[in-house]
C-alpha cells in the first residue's frame, strides 16, 4: 500500500483511490464531448445532450399541463421524448417545434405522482422501493429479498389497487441497506464511509457533503482509526426526506477543491451540481470500491430501509458496496450529481443503488460547490417537473439490464428531500476516504488521497 500525501492545507475531493480501469476509460477521453443536431431540419428532434434536455424540458414541461406523462432523456438517439396523455395535435406540436419527441401515454405524470403517494400511505414495508418510470410510463415497485409472506402480500395489493397499468412489482435478490460499515477508511463512531464533494457553507467555511446515516453515526470524523478529528457535523438528514450531511473541515483554512480523484493522479474538475436524467450515464466514487459507471434509473425514488423511509432519491444501476456511502456520483462533465446512499447487490453481480441529490443537499444546508462556482440548483434541470408531475421521472424498466442505452430517462421530477436538517453525525471524512491507501491529514486540514 502506498500513500501521496497532499499539499498542505489542500483537500481533494476524492471517493476512492482503487479506480475502476474501464470506468476511467469510458470517463477520461470523452470529458468534452460535444453534441451534434446543426444542419437538420427544424421541425426535426433535435440532438441534445442530457443537461441541455434537462433545460428544454424545464421550460417545456411547465406549459403541458394536465397533459404532461413525465419525459426521459434517449441516449441512443441524444434526443428529449415527452409523454404526452392523449392525442392532442396542439400539445403535440408544441414539443415538436421545442425540438423534442412527442410519445401518447396512458398515464398523466400527475396520476403517476399520485400513486407513489398511496404506495407510501399503503405499502411502506422495510425492503421495497419506487419510484417512477417515464419510459414504460408506470410507477416501478421493487421489493428486496426480505419482502415475503404478509409483507408480499401488502405490496402486492397496495399496487393492484392503482389500477391497471398504473404499476408493477420486480423482485430484487439483494437486501435494502445503507453502505456503511466498520472498516478501515474514514472513521466515525466506528463507520467507515466516503466524501462525496467538497463545498463552502453560507458563512464562507469550507466543509463536505457526504451521506446523512454517516452524519448521524458519529459527530466527528478522522482519517484514520483513533487518529485526530479533521471534520464536524453541522448538520444531518437521516431517515425522511433525504439523506445527506454537511460537514465543516475543523481547521478554517482549508482549500476544499471542487474535483474528484479518479486515482493515478487523474481527477475530474466538478463545474456546478445539476439535476440527474434518467438515461444519463454517471460515475461514482467510493472508498471500497472506487471508480464505477452506470446509468441513472429513476428519480424521486422512496427507499424503505431497515432504519426507516428515506424520499427524494436517485435510482441507478452503478454497483456500490459497504463503505461507499457519501461518495461522490457525477458526470464527465464535471456536474456533480449525487451522494451514495445505499441499495442492494455489490460490485459483483449488480443491484440497485439510490444517491442523494446534490442539488437538494445543497440547497437544504446552504452550501455551494467550491468556492461558490455551481451552487444548489444549477447545472440543468434544477426545478425541472418540480411545479409539473413532481416525481415524475423514471424508474428502472426491469432492473440493471433494462437501462440501456437509448432508453434514457425521467428529466423532471423535483426531487423531494429538502429537509430540515438537523441531526448529529459526520460521515464521510476528510477528503475521501479511498480505497486503498492514502488518509487525510488530520493536522493540517489536508487529505491524503489513497492510492492502491
Amino acid at each position: 500500500m502506498s500513500h501521496r500525501r497532499i499539499p498542505k492545507r489542500k483537500a481533494i475531493l476524492a471517493g476512492a483511490g482503487a479506480v475502476g480501469i474501464a470506468a476511467a476509460a469510458i470517463l477520461l477521453p470523452n470529458a468534452n464531448a460535444s453534441q451534434s443536431g446543426a444542419g437538420e431540419p427544424s421541425d426535426a428532434p433535435r440532438k441534445m445532450s442530457a443537461a441541455s434536455a434537462s433545460e428544454l424540458l424545464q421550460q417545456l414541461g411547465k406549459q403541458l399541463g394536465d397533459s404532461y406523462g413525465g419525459a426521459y432523456y434517449d441516449t441512443g438517439k441524444q434526443q428529449l421524448v415527452v409523454n404526452v396523455v392523449g392525442d392532442d395535435d396542439k400539445v403535440n406540436e408544441r414539443v415538436e417545434k421545442a425540438g423534442a419527441v412527442a410519445r401518447s401515454v396512458r398515464n398523466s405524470a400527475a396520476s403517476l405522482k399520485s400513486a407513489t403517494e398511496s404506495l407510501s400511505q399503503k405499502a411502506a414495508v422495510p425492503g421495497s422501493a419506487w419510484s417512477i418510470d417515464p419510459r414504460t410510463n408506470q410507477v416501478l415497485v421493487t421489493a428486496d429479498r426480505t419482502v415475503t409472506g404478509s409483507r408480499w402480500d401488502k405490496l402486492e395489493s397496495a399496487v393492484g389497487s392503482l389500477g391497471d397499468g398504473m404499476a408493477r412489482i420486480k423482485k430484487s435478490s439483494g437486501l435494502f441497506k445503507p453502505f456503511v460499515e466498520g472498516g478501515d477508511a474514514i472513521f466515525g463512531g466506528g463507520s467507515r464511509c466516503s466524501l462525496g464533494f467538497n463545498v463552502t457553507t453560507q458563512d464562507g467555511q469550507p466543509g463536505f457533503l457526504t451521506a446523512g446515516h454517516c452524519g448521524v453515526a458519529a459527530e466527528q470524523w478522522s482519517d484514520q482509526q483513533g487518529g485526530a478529528p479533521i471534520g464536524t457535523v453541522q448538520e444531518a438528514v437521516f431517515p425522511g426526506e433525504g439523506d445527506f450531511a454537511l460537514v465543516t473541515y475543523d481547521d478554517p483554512n482549508t482549500q476544499a477543491a471542487s474535483s474528484v480523484d479518479l486515482g493515478n493522479g487523474q481527477q475530474v474538475e466538478i463545474k456546478q451540481a445539476a439535476e440527474a436524467a434518467v438515461g444519463q450515464q454517471v460515475f461514482r466514487m467510493g472508498s471500497t470500491t472506487g471508480l464505477n459507471d452506470g446509468q441513472v434509473t429513476g428519480l424521486d425514488a422512496t427507499v424503505n430501509y431497515p432504519e426507516g423511509t428515506v424520499s427524494g432519491l436517485i435510482q441507478t444501476n452503478v454497483c456500490a458496496e459497504p463503505g461507499d456511502s457519501g461518495g461522490a456520483l457525477f458526470t464527465r462533465e464535471g456536474d456533480a450529481i449525487g451522494l451514495t446512499s445505499g441499495g442492494s447487490g455489490d460490485c459483483t453481480q449488480g443491484g440497485e443503488t439510490f444517491f442523494q441529490p446534490v442539488t437538494t443537499a445543497l440547497a437544504a444546508v446552504g452550501a455551494q460547490i467550491g468556492a461558490g462556482d455551481g451552487g444548489a440548483g444549477d447545472g440543468g434541470a434544477a426545478d425541472a417537473g418540480a411545479e409539473n408531475a413532481g416525481a415524475e421521472n423514471g424508474g428502472i424498466g426491469d432492473g440493471a439490464a433494462d437501462a440501456g442505452a437509448g432508453d434514457g430517462g425521467a428529466l423532471d421530477g423535483g426531487a423531494a428531500g429538502d429537509g430540515g436538517a438537523g441531526d448529529a453525525g459526520a460521515t464521510a471524512g476528510a477528503d475521501p476516504g479511498n480505497g486503498d491507501g492514502d488518509d487525510a491529514g488530520a493536522g493540517d486540514g489536508g487529505a491524503v488521497q489513497q492510492h492502491g
